[in-house]
């Protein structure tokens, strides 16, 4: 990583923070101020040494303070406007740093998360939600704290050796040299350091991203991990991503910590110089003895600011390696763009046709092949085959969750990638296998397609779905809490509640990927009675498994290996003997596996 990977990040940065430029200029212009009546004071212990020893052919004499009283009363009223100067800008660089900070984090975060929620599927197969999870809470949170404090750092530094450097050239030209030869050094040390260090704290960055994924897996599966009782292994590979990311502060740590003691002994020799040279020309007469005193002392005033500049390179670091983790998520690429349609021409029917419709994974290269199939509007369709046999990548595509390598896919007749993702999406409900419900109330995730439903609407659905009665038998009824994940409510109880969420939705076409796979034979049995009334009024596509399920289904596609291999209903499916009829006599028990067909395996 080159060291102007840095300074690039914080240049993308900048170009995101274009709107808060007025608020930069304003918290930089009171750093600027602030840092220039805080080197004030020494400029006038100086002067009043110039005072006590001069007298009345002190510098301030010049000015028409004649007695030595006079200008002692003078520098005291101009130290006290000083300081007071100095604490004003001082609070008014806190207000502006810390508010522009909690805003831009603020806004960072919540653009990073919008964007995030556009990305395609794919996406989200290739990332651990820790990973996204570190970069949208501890790397903004890493930026936030550099605001704070590190930027107006910065600035006070570079406002310090300007300022400090002025007054050197006007009082002593070649003190000024001598004292400032290091400062080359310093910001050779400075660049040096920052080339090291920043590999290594996007090292860090990662191994926060590692630890934080490894907790939220270890967490979210806490059933599994004591059913197996695995909680020392898990506790230990816990360990091992902690280490790591020990380790990876180690390093960064021992590499910051060696900038203060050769910045110091820098600063050390430009302070010899000013003491050594700027006392002979003192004794000699060609030096002013008060401003003997100003060089002395701001000499002393510059060292703490450099030797501070460690801690702000390291802050600097860390902050633009969150900020490169935070850009780049920003600006990932949108794969599955959105369409210019924002409604379909018509009232929506729901036919459904795939024409030659291709698409693979990239990570595993399976998905399906040339698949042409058409849903026509009101009828059930049924997916069947083996797991891993694209019968839910077609599921993914109709949703446009991916994009199809190949083919189009059509919604009455209109692409679907010409249509806006609401539009589109607004017309489809599914109901998934892997049920997630939103911590809250049951209410809550009923209503959660349509959050302006009544009561009513919302009871129908429950009814629809068979969800009703268990609800009606819970203390507090709709306003019951799911907990995290539905993790209060039986697996059965979390699938009626999204079929529920589905139904009051009211889609054209419902989509049902197994979504009778978690609940009991009767209430299976009640679920496709509703099924089956419901169906009289929309497009619905099923997959499952256990074909009993899908036998009142008007056309039965089979997929094997991505490919479309049978259709038709079930009576058929089981006249022609092929795949499906085989399926069927082992599930009903007249055979005991299926038999091998020339060019397929089931």
């Amino acid at each position: 990583m080159s060291s102007t990977s840095s300074f690039k990040a914080l240049w993308r940065l900048l170009q995101y923070a274009r709107g808060y430029r007025r608020r930069i200029i304003a918290a930089s212009t009171c750093s600027v101020i602030n840092k220039i009546f805080d080197i004030a004071p020494e400029i006038l212990i100086g002067i009043a040494i110039d005072v006590v020893v001069n007298r009345d052919e002190s510098f301030v004499a010049r000015l028409g303070f004649v007695t030595p009283e006079q200008q002692i009363m003078m520098l005291g009223v101009l130290t006290f406007f000083i300081w007071a100067g100095e604490s004003l800008f001082e609070y008014l660089y806190q207000i502006l740093w810390r508010n522009l900070a909690q805003r831009l984090q603020a806004d960072l975060r919540q653009d990073t998360y919008e964007h995030l929620q556009q990305l395609d599927m794919g996406y989200f197969e290739s990332q651990s939600s820790g990973r996204l999870v570190s970069i949208l809470n501890d790397d903004v949170n890493q930026l936030e704290r550099f605001l704070d404090g590190g930027a107006n750092a910065m600035i006070q530094v570079v406002v310090t050796v300007l300022a400090v450097g002025a007054v050197f050239l006007v009082l002593s030209p070649q003190i000024a040299l001598l004292a400032f030869t290091p400062i080359p050094v310093i910001i050779w040390g400075a660049f040096y350091f920052q080339q090291k260090a920043s590999p290594l704290y996007m090292d860090v960055r990662e191994k926060v991203g590692e630890l934080a994924s490894r907790l939220a897996n270890n967490i979210g599966g806490i059933a599994t991990i004591k059913s197996f009782t695995a909680e020392d292994r898990e506790a230990e590979r816990l360990r091992v991503s902690s280490e790591a990311y020990v380790e990876a502060n180690r390093q960064a740590i021992r590499i910051s910590s060696a900038f203060i003691p050769v910045i110091r002994m820098a600063i050390l020799v430009g302070f010899l110089a000013t003491f050594i040279v700027g006392g002979l020309k003192t004794l000699d007469g060609t030096l002013n003895v008060g401003a003997y005193g100003v060089l002395v002392f701001l000499t002393q005033r510059l060292l703490w600011p450099l030797t501070g500049l460690a801690q702000v390179i390291d802050l600097f670091e860390r902050a633009m390696a969150s900020t490169r983790r935070i850009l780049d998520l920003l600006h990932t690429p949108i794969h599955v763009s959105n369409g210019h349609l924002k409604q379909l021409p018509e009232t929506v029917r729901g036919e459904v046709v795939f024409d030659q419709v291709s698409f693979t994974y990239p990570s595993s290269q399976a998905g399906i092949k040339d698949i042409s199939l058409t849903v026509k509007a009101g009828t059930t369709l049924a997916l069947v085959g083996a797991t891993g046999s694209g019968k839910s990548t077609l599921i993914k595509l109709l949703l446009r969750f991916h994009q199809a390598d190949q083919g189009r896919v059509f919604l009455d007749g209109t692409p679907i990638e010409t249509l806006d993702m609401k539009a589109l999406r607004g017309h489809l409900g599914l109901v998934s296998q892997e049920v997630f419900l939103f911590e809250g109330t049951i209410r809550d995730n009923i209503a959660y397609g349509r959050p302006d439903a009544s009561d009513e609407q919302i009871i129908d659905a429950a009814r629809s779905a068979e969800a009703w009665e268990f609800i009606t038998r819970l203390p507090e009824g709709l306003n019951t809490a799911v907990g995290e994940r539905g993790v209060r409510l039986s697996g059965g109880q979390r699938q009626r509640l999204s079929l529920a969420r589905a139904l009051l939705k009211d889609p054209a076409i419902l989509i049902l990927d197994e979504a009778t796979s978690a609940v009991d034979n009767e209430t299976e049995a009640a679920i496709q009675r509703s099924l089956r009334h419901i169906a009289h009024q929309r497009t619905v596509i099923m997959i499952a498994h256990r074909l009993s399920t899908i036998v009142h289904a008007d056309n039965i596609v089979v997929i094997h290996q991505g490919e479309l291999i049978e259709q038709g209903n079930h009576e058929q499916l089981i006249a022609a003997g092929g795949l499906y009829a085989q399926q069927w006599k082992v599930q009903t028990g007249q055979i005991s596996e299926v038999e091998p067909i020339p060019g397929t395996a089931f």
